[in-house]
């Protein structure tokens, strides 16, 4: 399958390794292919910079969003919170009739807000939209023939790609979205990751509780000091 993952942080680069190991044909966007290819320095989360990483993944491609999108199958979209719903409108014709996995998580950066809450790397960011929208909701407004499937967003990409590096894959994965056949698909890809247990939460609104399980997910990383996986037990 040709498959577009936006976005070129740790996330972006988890997927495009592993699905380009699976045998699909990756190819990332950003939005400035020359100037991701001039940086020289790691980014705000150490990640070492994109061309070094590229030089080690020859199979995978670059390119701008549009670009990529116009060439896939299917999308993930790794674009940062804050200027998601932008960036894809932006490029919503090459989106039509797609089915988009987003995983992004609406976070807003320093936040002027009374009660801050202090973390290893700055001030946690503050969830916007939160309780009654999501950001999954917002893009599917804005993107009304692109069949959008909240996933991936309750855990660590890098464990999202190699599930059984976390208690040997026994925990669970989310989905939401209001198509059925895209859900389909998405479960399938997560099921060629290693995903045995992946459960459906229902309609695209269950973004919401998805997405606001952000803070808990950073507070039991850091009270565990590593990755971790959540199970449902039945």
């Amino acid at each position: 399958m040709r498959i577009a993952v936006l976005g070129t942080g740790g996330g972006g680069r988890a997927h495009a390794a592993r699905l380009s190991e699976l045998g699909h044909d990756v190819t990332v966007g950003t939005r400035d292919p020359e100037r991701t290819m001039a940086r020289t320095e790691a980014d705000m989360m150490g990640n070492p910079p994109y061309p070094v990483w590229l030089a080690d993944h020859p199979g995978i491609a670059l390119a701008t969003f549009a670009d990529a999108a116009a060439s896939a199958d299917l999308v993930i979209n790794g674009i940062d919170g804050a200027n998601a719903v932008r960036e894809l409108t932006a490029i919503g014709e090459h989106l039509d009739g797609k089915v988009l996995i987003d995983y992004a998580v609406p976070y807003e950066y320093n936040p002027d807000i009374p009660h801050k809450w202090e973390t290893p790397w700055g001030w946690m960011p503050r969830l916007d939209p939160v309780d009654t929208d999501s950001l999954g909701e917002r893009i599917q407004r804005a993107l009304p023939r692109t069949r959008v499937v909240k996933a991936c967003v309750t855990q660590e990409q890098e464990t999202v790609v190699d599930p059984a590096g976390v208690g040997d894959g026994d925990h669970t994965m989310f989905v939401a979205g209001d198509d059925a056949d895209a859900k389909a698909v998405v479960t399938e890809l997560l099921r060629s990751y290693g995903w045995r247990d992946v459960l459906d939460l229902g309609p695209l609104a269950c973004s919401r509780g998805m997405e606001m399980y952000a803070h808990m997910h950073t507070a039991i990383g850091l009270a565990l000091g590593g990755r971790f996986g959540v199970k449902v037990v039945r």
